[in-house]
């Protein structure tokens, strides 16, 4: 992982061939700031959005273990979508969002215009009317920046709900509380000392050492919703296919982690090259990105056509074919 000339598809180069100049490279990035309090009169309109679950995860400390992420982000390859691990391929899944957030994992695609969406509207209304109807007002002139809200106006303006609120002005809180969803994280030290060590036990991982179905735990299924574990919902966790909001556009590469299904890993089929889209951000407000990328959106759309049979088994992992091809 460490070659000096490591480079992605697209020639960009990758992060881990920077490992022998910056050998306690790590991310520091991460957003730092004050959650908003979630006051119980908005926890109806949180369950009817699907999101109570995932806010009452952010109601204490999200701790965030950045050197382990480091760690992890170095093995991170775009031509497949997985971490590249000594024993195989492991990636995030819609199965894990479902068990850790709680969120749906079906629907609509997130998608449509940041800018100008009013051309593209049934009504042609203006972004800011949208915003008046949700948020009961409109920013100052000098709190927009293009097409968004400064977020130090929003958050003193919403944080915190009157205790003599009517109906709509707690709908409009709720709806303020799901736009954060941020919480502070306290900072991580000794970070270029852990990033070494979790890189180490990265680089020392076996198969076996792999809990695969780490939400078959009977202590686990106690506490999650029910309507996840349906074949309604739970066949999109095998879905090969395309995941979207707005611009970016991921690749749900389950076939290559079977055994995080609970199956063995054989030999993969060569992966999607879409390493290009990488290169692509949100500008261009005037796109409606539903037919700028109609082809990733009917991926999404025939998802139900991509779901792949999985034979369970009782001894998870790589097949020996699928490991001699891993290793050369």
């Amino acid at each position: 992982m460490a070659g000096r000339n490591l480079y992605r598809l697209n020639g960009v180069a990758h992060i881990a061939g920077s490992i022998g100049d910056e050998p306690n490279r790590c991310i520091y990035n991460v957003r730092r700031q004050q959650n908003m309090p979630m006051h119980e009169r908005i926890i109806p309109y949180l369950e009817r959005a699907g999101l109570y679950h995932l806010a009452r995860l952010n109601s204490q400390w999200f701790w965030l273990d950045e050197p382990l992420v480091s760690a992890f982000v170095e093995r991170w390859r775009p031509e497949t979508h997985t971490f590249h691990m000594p024993f195989g391929e492991c990636t995030v899944t819609l199965q894990d969002v479902a068990f850790q957030l709680g969120l749906p994992v079906d629907g609509e695609a997130v998608s449509g215009c940041l800018g100008e969406f009013e051309t593209y509207m049934e009504g042609g209304r203006p972004t800011w009317e949208w915003f008046e109807d949700l948020f009961g007002e409109r920013p100052p002139p000098n709190k927009v920046k293009q097409m968004t809200v400064h977020f130090t106006w929003f958050h003193e303006r919403f944080r915190v709900l009157p205790p003599d609120a009517s109906e709509e002005t707690v709908r409009i809180y709720a709806r303020a509380y799901i736009m954060m969803w941020s919480a502070y994280l306290p900072p991580n030290d000794g970070k270029e000392k852990r990033v070494i060590r979790y890189r180490l036990a990265l680089d020392r991982l076996t198969a076996r050492d792999i809990v695969w179905e780490p939400y078959s735990a009977l202590d686990v299924l106690a506490v999650v919703h029910p309507e996840i574990l349906t074949e309604e919902h739970s066949r999109m966790w095998r879905a090969v296919t395309a995941l979207i909001y707005f611009a970016v556009i991921e690749w749900h590469q389950v076939d290559r982690v079977v055994p995080q299904l609970g199956g063995v890993q054989h030999i993969p089929e060569d992966a999607l090259n879409v390493d290009w889209l990488h290169a692509k951000d949100g500008r261009g407000g005037d796109r409606w990105f539903l037919h700028y990328y109609q082809k990733w959106h009917e991926h999404w759309e025939n998802r139900l056509d991509a779901v792949i049979s999985i034979e369970r088994v009782a001894d998870l992992g790589p097949s020996a074919d699928y490991l001699d091809w891993w290793y050369r």
